[in-house]
C-alpha cells in the first residue's frame, strides 16, 4: 500500500546497487546457510573503493534526512538484528556519522522490566517508533520475542508462534501511517563471532560489552539460525522487507546498509515544504 502523501513510487537511481541483492523476497524461505557471511556481493570494488563509495552515500543520506525532517510528513524505521557481536552498535556509529542527531531516535531493547512484562510484547515497542520527520533505529527489537524467547524457551511455542502475525499487522499499521520499515539482519559467521567475542574479553575498553551469557547463547548457535530463518521467512513483507547483509567485513556491511537506506529515502522522495508566506520578506 502506498504511503500517505507519498505520490507515485520512484525508481532508485542507477548509481545505487540493487537492494534485491540482500532482500528476502516475501513468500520465499530464508536460508542463511546459503549466504556467505564473508562475501561482498555488489560491492563497488575493494575496501578502499567501497569506503569511498560509503562516504559519498553518507552525504546523500544526510541531505535526504534533512528533507525528511523539513517535510515532517513521513518517517523511516531501521530495525537492526544480529547475533551477539554482530555489529549493530558499529553500524549505527558508522552509517549515521554526519547525520543530524536532531532528526534521529535510537532505541535499544534489553530484557523487559516488570512494567513492560505486564503489557503485551509490542507495548514498549510502539512507544519508541519514530515521529514524522525522524529516522528511528531499533538496536534489537520486537523480534527478540520470536528469537531469544523461542531459543531460550522463555515461552511456549503456543505463545511465540502467533507473534509472527501480530508483528506483520503492527508493521503494516506503521507503514500505512507513513513509516517506511526497513529491517536488516547483520549476518556473521560463528568463527567471526568467536573472534569478536575474544577481542572483547582481551581489550579492557571493550569488556563492558561482554557478558558470560554470550557464551551460553553461542552454544545455541544452530537454534538461533533456525529461529532467524523462520522469522525472516514469516515476516518479510512488501511493506516491511527484511534484508540479510553479509557482515563479517565491516566496511562492506556499512556500505550495504547505507545503500539500503539511501534507496529507501530516495523512493520516498521527501520534499522541502513551500513557504509562500515568505515571498518578499527581507531581513
Amino acid at each position: 500500500m502506498d504511503q500517505p502523501n507519498s505520490g507515485p513510487a520512484r525508481k532508485a537511481p542507477k548509481s545505487l546497487a540493487s537492494v534485491a541483492t540482500w532482500r528476502v523476497d516475501p513468500g520465499k524461505a530464508a536460508e542463511l546457510t546459503k549466504i556467505d557471511a564473508g562475501s561482498t556481493p555488489e560491492a563497488p570494488g575493494d575496501r578502499a573503493t567501497t569506503e569511498k563509495a560509503s562516504a559519498e552515500l553518507m552525504i546523500r543520506l544526510a541531505a535526504l534526512q534533512n528533507r525528511l525532517r523539513a517535510e515532517e510528513q513521513r518517517s523511516v524505521l531501521l530495525v537492526l538484528q544480529a547475533m551477539d557481536a554482530g555489529g549493530k552498535d558499529g553500524t549505527v556509529k558508522s552509517v549515521f556519522n554526519g547525520v543530524n542527531p536532531m532528526g534521529m531516535q535510537v532505541s535499544s531493547f534489553n530484557v523487559p522490566n516488570d512494567d513492560e512484562l505486564a503489557h503485551d510484547f509490542l507495548w514498549r515497542i510502539h512507544q519508541r517508533t519514530p515521529a514524522r520527520g525522524f529516522i528511528g533505529i531499533f538496536n534489537r527489537s520486537h523480534y527478540e520475542d520470536v528469537l531469544a524467547v523461542r531459543v531460550r524457551k522463555l515461552a511456549s511455542e503456543k505463545v511465540w508462534r502467533p507473534r509472527y502475525g501480530l508483528i506483520n499487522h503492527f508493521e503494516r499499521s506503521l507503514s500505512e501511517a507513513g513509516t517506511s520499515v526497513v529491517k536488516v539482519m547483520l549476518h556473521i559467521s560463528a568463527d567471526e563471532q568467536a573472534q569478536r567475542l575474544q577481542e572483547r574479553i582481551d581489550d579492557p575498553t571493550k569488556r563492558w560489552k561482554f557478558r558470560l551469557g554470550d557464551l551460553e547463547d553461542r552454544k545455541l548457535w544452530p537454534d538461533y539460525q533456525r529461529a532467524y530463518e523462520d522469522a525472516l521467512t514469516e515476516t518479510s513483507t512488501e511493506h516491511a522487507p527484511w534484508f540479510v547483509v553479509p557482515a563479517n567485513r565491516k566496511w562492506y556491511r556499512n556500505w550495504a546498509v547505507l545503500t539500503i537506506l539511501v534507496d529507501t529515502l530516495e523512493r520516498i522522495d521527501p520534499k522541502f515544504p513551500e513557504r509562500p508566506d515568505l515571498a518578499g520578506v527581507r531581513v
